[in-house]
């Protein structure tokens, strides 16, 4: 992850104090979060004291101006640490900040965005829902419009930052005969009367994410709340998906990249017949693998990145880059897991969760065979 040529000194500097703060902050305190199921708030705020929110957010809307790879380093440094897919900070940082800085009126980037940098508002976005996934056409979610305002009804499901958020990005349909064109984004306070919570739903793995159903029982929301104009969402979502589909990526060789580092020192201590585990030719051959499959999947994450400082990424780059990462990584974690033998099955050893916090990488953001689709479209 380190001597990249995309990323100069300062931003090795911010990668030292981003994977110190996780270090001191996150990794000593994630099992007592597992077991509450969210991470508190003051953490939230204390990343924000240390300019982990929002980096490439203008300092006219209250953020440090600095370019994307500074996100991506965050990016990163979350997926290596011990822990860190429970970290909701990407849908803040990655995708609803940038849905505000670039479709938002003044007045909500002005209201909002400031309060994304230093932690004080947690947003989540509202996609899912029981019956619509990655088809965002089908949407059932309804904002009617009454006067000047919107009635919303309906529920999501599968949200990052349901219990901890102040706000929704709601994805809704406004015109239900217009399909893709019908589709609004529009902001819902989470203290408006009608909104509720649902469940903080119980998941096999990021056990200390705050991932929830929400319901919508004729919320009222005005008109100004709208993200762009009305109908507008679906393209606003298709615009802003490549990014979010290369935070995952980072985040996915990341958790792979730790995966692989702790196995190679595990496999130096551990001995097997008198030997080393790490003497086995199977077990380098494994490791060569690893390390193999990682450096490419580096190269291609940093082409990537690139294209995307310049506004250059592709929907189907973007797509390349979160299958090939979240496939080959969960391939490495399973085949580091096996290396530890019985011990990577126990639950206070960190490939394991390691394991079972990666797993979802293919499923959300779009599924592998979604991916497959958007890229298949352009043979």
């Amino acid at each position: 992850m380190h001597d990249r040529a995309i990323f100069n000194s300062d931003h090795e500097l911010f990668r030292s104090n981003a994977r110190r703060f996780f270090r001191e902050e996150l990794e000593p305190n994630i099992e007592s979060w597992e077991k509450v199921g969210r991470l508190p708030k003051e953490f939230w705020l204390k990343a924000g004291e240390n300019g982990f929110h929002c980096c490439g957010i203008p300092e006219e809307y209250g953020g440090p101006g600095a370019d994307f790879l500074y996100n991506m380093i965050l990016s990163e440094e979350v997926g290596y640490a011990i822990g860190g897919a429970s970290v909701g900070f990407s849908v803040s940082s990655d995708i609803v900040a940038y849905y505000l800085l670039h479709s938002g009126s003044e007045e909500q980037k002005k209201y909002w965005l400031p309060r994304m940098v230093t932690g004080e508002s947690i947003p989540a976005i509202g996609m899912t829902e029981p019956g619509c996934g990655s088809d965002l056409k089908a949407v059932r979610t309804s904002a009617v419009r009454d006067g000047d305002d919107y009635v919303i009804n309906g529920q999501k499901t599968f949200i990052t930052n349901g219990q901890n958020c102040d706000f929704v990005l709601l994805a809704c349909s406004t015109d239900p005969e217009a399909g893709a064109r019908g589709v609004s984004l529009i902001i819902v306070e989470t203290e408006r009367e009608g909104f509720s919570r649902g469940r903080n739903l119980e998941k096999i793995g990021q056990k200390a994410a705050d991932t929830s159903e929400m319901f919508f029982a004729d919320v009222r929301v005005p008109v100004s709340n709208v993200l762009g104009k009305e109908g507008g969402g679906f393209a606003v979502l298709m615009n802003e998906l490549p990014r979010e589909r290369i935070t995952i990526a980072c985040r996915a060789l990341a958790e792979a990249q730790r995966a692989y580092e702790l196995t190679v020192e595990y496999v130096k201590e551990r001995k097997a017949f008198g030997t080393q585990v790490y003497e086995f030719q199977n077990t380098q051959f494994k490791l060569a693998e690893m390390k193999t499959d990682l450096a490419v999947g580096w190269s291609y994450i940093d082409q990537c990145l690139v294209k995307t400082t310049e506004g250059k990424l592709t929907p189907e780059e973007g797509a390349m880059a979160k299958l090939w990462t979240t496939e080959s990584g969960n391939s490495i974690v399973d085949a580091c897991l096996q290396l530890f033998g019985g011990y990577g099955y126990m639950s206070e050893y960190p490939i394991s969760r390691l394991f079972v916090d990666s797993r979802v990488r293919r499923i959300y953001g779009g599924t592998s065979e979604i991916m497959k689709l958007v890229i298949g479209r352009t043979v």
